[in-house]
């Protein structure tokens, strides 16, 4: 693919490697993208990673430096075409890369893999549109038709596999992106597996005055777009941080699939979520990506699964700390599944673990009256619900009215607090074990049903 001109050639990159102190051009297709940064002086930059059919197995690294954000290439798609003129082959640790001179460098960006026409949607100050480059980004074209990036599928993490303070490459779907709050972005994404439980450290008494949320999101998600998700799988909230949202939102889309390279995974009040950040990387992927075909195969199959719904880390059963007794036929169902049934009072079975309650302590749980009155707050991989405990449904789950004693270790049992030759050990984290448990759904609003819909333990027992 070399093509000669009046003062320049194009090469193909596997003969621009070798031309390191040289000015030369080439044409590539952009494998990856990074967030544009300033530089340590005046100028913008920005990293990213082009391939073509002569070298298609890492690609080739382009420094790009310009006067402004603005004059940076801004790229509609992973994947596009880029034209590079005149850029300086350099090298670092025996690795070559291209350094773009905002003094006589140009380029010119055009859309990639389904692109008509040939002219190019961004250009920089130096680049002249030529006759030659109509037929260069064709035949481009032409091999991206088939063109199939050979990675190691190592280097992606499974959400399953993800760990708190871990920077991860990741592959998944994306299911909703919004503004939770005024210029905070969010995107959710899933790969068909289950975050892993984490470990809660909040003290009990907390939840008086600082409840644990039901979601990372400053507010609940409508239904209509909950039912959106997938029944099974988390979804991963992911936080893009301020600076960088005008460069990566346009690169998400909604219902596709995406590679992200290092994004910051963390855990607040046992609920995951990511960071995008400046050091993130967006890498192209093409139709039938060999990992996301891999993906969605492993989807598939967990789908017919008799226990698909049930959470990866419960495997082969549940604990034996509850014993529920409905008599319904009727198969478990996810939290997701609740939230968004089609009627409004339903009852279901559902594998979750109980990670707050409200009143803490055991001599509260009933009202002046003797009733049992308790809020919970179930998790299982998709959601996190409050869900309330009543009279006769108390008298149920703790097998009628025990002592105070007898129910601390009840609901410890259920808590999974820490406890040490029947001790509790003080401050330790918890970590709940998972239980099988019965809920309904109902509303306390006539007119406003599906607004007040609240739901309720009822049929479950803790053993022991």
């Amino acid at each position: 693919m070399d093509y000669n001109g009046e003062d320049y050639r194009f090469l193909k990159i596997k003969d621009a490697i070798l031309s390191i102190n040289q000015k030369v051009s080439f044409v590539g297709v952009i494998l990856e993208v990074g967030s544009p940064k300033q530089s340590k002086g005046t100028d913008s930059f920005c990293t990213i990673k082009v391939t073509d059919e002569s070298h298609t197995k890492d690609g080739i690294s382009v420094n790009i430096f310009a006067e402004s954000m603005e004059k940076l290439p801004y790229i509609a798609s992973v994947g596009d075409i880029i034209l590079l003129s005149h850029v300086v082959m350099k090298a670092h640790n025996k690795q070559a890369y291209a350094l773009f001179n905002k003094k006589f460098s140009s380029f010119a960006l055009y859309d990639g893999k389904g692109g008509e026409d040939f002219l190019p949607y961004q250009v920089s100050s130096r680049f002249f549109v030529r006759d030659q480059d109509k037929r260069i980004i064709a035949t481009v074209r032409k091999w991206l038709l088939n063109f199939q990036f050979k990675e190691d599928s190592k280097k992606f993490l499974l959400l399953r596999e993800i760990k708190d303070g871990q920077r991860i490459n990741m592959a998944c779907k994306v299911f909703h992106i919004c503004e939770v709050a005024k210029g905070e972005w969010m995107a959710f994404v899933w790969d068909g597996t289950d975050a892993p439980p984490a470990q809660i450290s909040k003290k009990l008494e907390d939840e008086m005055d600082h409840e644990l949320p039901l979601q990372v999101e400053p507010l609940p998600l409508s239904r209509d777009i909950l039912c959106s998700f997938p029944a099974v799988g988390s979804i991963l909230r992911v936080i893009i941080d301020k600076g960088i949202e005008k460069h990566i939102l346009h690169l998400l889309k909604i219902g596709k699939w995406v590679k992200l390279q290092n994004v910051l995974c963390q855990v607040d009040a046992g609920l995951w979520f990511g960071v995008l950040t400046h050091f993130t990387r967006l890498c192209y992927v093409p139709n039938n990506d060999n990992l996301i075909v891999e993906r969605q195969r492993s989807y598939d199959e967990r789908s017919s699964w008799e226990h698909s719904w049930m959470p990866y880390w419960c495997f082969p059963w549940t604990s034996e700390v509850t014993d529920i007794d409905y008599s319904e036929d009727g198969p478990f169902v996810t939290l997701k599944d609740v939230l968004t049934h089609s009627q409004v009072t339903a009852k279901f079975k559902c594998v979750v673990r109980v990670v707050a309650a409200f009143p803490w302590r055991s001599e509260d749980f009933c009202s002046p009256l003797g009733n049992y009155r308790i809020r919970l707050t179930l998790e299982d991989p998709t959601a996190r619900i409050h869900a309330f405990v009543y009279a006769e449904d108390g008298e149920k789950l703790f097998g009628g009215y025990p002592s105070v004693d007898v129910l601390k270790r009840k609901i410890n049992k259920l808590l999974g607090v820490a406890v040490s030759d029947g001790q509790e050990i003080k401050d330790a984290p918890r970590n709940p074990p998972w239980v099988q448990c019965c809920l309904k759904s109902y509303y306390i609003d006539r007119n406003d049903i599906w607004g007040s819909r609240q739901y309720r333990i009822f049929d479950t027992k803790i053993s022991g």
